[in-house]
């Protein structure tokens, strides 16, 4: 999917180029969290990119049934790799940011890329690694 047919699009009334879930958002998904199904469910139905960074699914799987709806939801989004260079810009952004996570450094550069909001379930980390000018929904 290319980034012009994000462009414009919104969810939960904010205009966004996609969204992109982190680890807590797929375990608030996989548990049924409602907040994050009703998300999920508004960016696909306007045609909004969702993104799953490689990193966190490699956060969350387990590798057994209880993966299942996970799995399932692997086939409506895009999955994000983790190359050299968003690599090392994350190494960047985590030494610069007190008590950040490699993980949660690799989230933020994609979503700082696309100008995505972000579903998670830590608004407070995060906002500390995008500052104020990105769109965080807490799930």
């Amino acid at each position: 999917m290319g980034s012009d047919s994000r462009v414009g699009q919104s969810v939960g009334g904010v205009r966004v180029a996609g969204l992109t879930l982190d680890a807590g958002a797929l375990i608030a998904y996989e548990r049924g969290n409602t907040r994050i199904r009703w998300l999920l469910n508004a960016a696909f139905d306007r045609g909004v990119t969702t993104t799953i960074p490689a990193v966190v699914l490699a956060e969350v799987w387990r590798g057994d049934a209880k993966d299942a709806p996970v799995a399932r939801l692997l086939s409506w989004c895009r999955i994000e790799l983790l190359d050299a260079l968003r690599a090392r810009a994350a190494g960047t952004l985590r030494r610069r940011t007190a008590g950040a996570g490699a993980v949660d450094a690799c989230v933020a550069v994609g979503v700082r890329e696309r100008g995505d909001q972000i579903a998670t379930s830590d608004p407070d980390d995060m906002r500390r690694l995008l500052g104020s000018g990105f769109t965080i929904l807490h799930v």
